[in-house]
C-alpha cells in the first residue's frame, strides 16, 4: 500500500517535504506532481528504485530516463552543453520542457539512452518539485507517469493506477496530464521531438 502525503501546491509544508526526502533517501520510489502531470521519480544513485519504476511503466532499455534538477549550477556534472544550450536553457528555465542532451563522461551508463549515451535534463517550476530538490542532496531520476488506459488528473487517479507499486504518492489537487515539450540539443541546432506544455516561441 502506497503511502499519501497531502502538500500545498502552492506553499510545501516543510514537515511534511521532509518525510518525502526520508522516504526518497530510505531508496523509495515516489509518485509526484509536475509543472508537466505526475511522474514517477527516485534518488539518482538508487538502481533498485529505478528498476522499481522501469517494471511499472514497463520500459524498454532505451528510454530516457530525466534528471529532475533544482536550477541549472549543476548541469555540467551531468551532461556536456555548449554556451549556446546553455544561454537556450538558462533563457526559458524552469519550465516544462526535457532537453535531450549528451551524458558526461561521469554518468553511470545505466543512467543514459542505450547506445547514443544521452540523458533528459528537467528543472521544473512546481513548487512541490522546488522544494524536494531543495532539501535532496543530489538530483531525482524521473519519468513520466504514463500508463495505458489510464489518465491522471489527481492523487485517487494515481492510486487506482499504481495500486500500492510505489512507496508514496503526493497529493497536490488538480494535476492535469500535459508533457513537456522535448528539445534535442545534441546535434548543431535546437531540434524539437515533441511539442507539449512548454512553448516553442524562443525559436521566432
Amino acid at each position: 500500500m502506497s503511502a499519501v502525503i497531502s502538500i500545498h501546491s502552492e506553499n510545501p509544508q516543510s514537515r511534511f517535504i521532509k518525510q518525502v526526502i526520508d522516504i526518497l533517501e530510505r531508496g523509495g520510489v515516489i509518485a509526484y506532481p509536475t509543472d508537466s502531470g505526475y511522474a514517477l521519480g527516485c534518488t539518482l544513485g538508487n538502481k533498485k528504485a529505478m528498476d522499481q519504476i522501469v517494471n511499472i511503466r514497463k520500459l524498454s532499455k532505451h528510454h530516457h530516463f530525466t534528471l529532475m534538477l533544482k536550477d541549472l549550477s549543476h548541469v555540467g556534472e551531468y551532461a556536456k552543453l555548449n554556451n549556446a544550450g546553455f544561454r537556450l536553457l538558462k533563457k526559458i528555465l524552469p519550465g516544462a520542457y526535457t532537453f535531450i542532451l549528451e551524458g558526461s563522461k561521469d554518468i553511470p551508463n545505466r543512467l543514459l539512452n542505450g547506445k547514443s549515451k544521452t540523458i533528459g535534463i528537467r528543472v521544473s517550476n512546481n513548487p512541490i518539485v522546488q522544494a524536494i530538490l531543495e532539501n535532496l542532496t543530489e538530483p531525482m531520476m524521473s519519468v513520466s507517469l504514463i500508463i495505458k488506459g489510464y489518465e491522471f488528473y489527481n492523487c485517487n487517479d494515481v492510486k487506482v493506477a499504481l495500486n500500492g507499486s510505489t512507496d508514496l504518492i503526493i497529493d497536490a489537487g488538480h494535476c492535469p496530464p500535459e508533457p513537456t515539450t522535448v528539445i534535442d540539443l545534441t546535434g548543431n541546432g535546437v531540434v524539437i521531438l515533441r511539442e507539449g506544455a512548454g512553448s516553442i516561441d524562443f525559436l521566432n
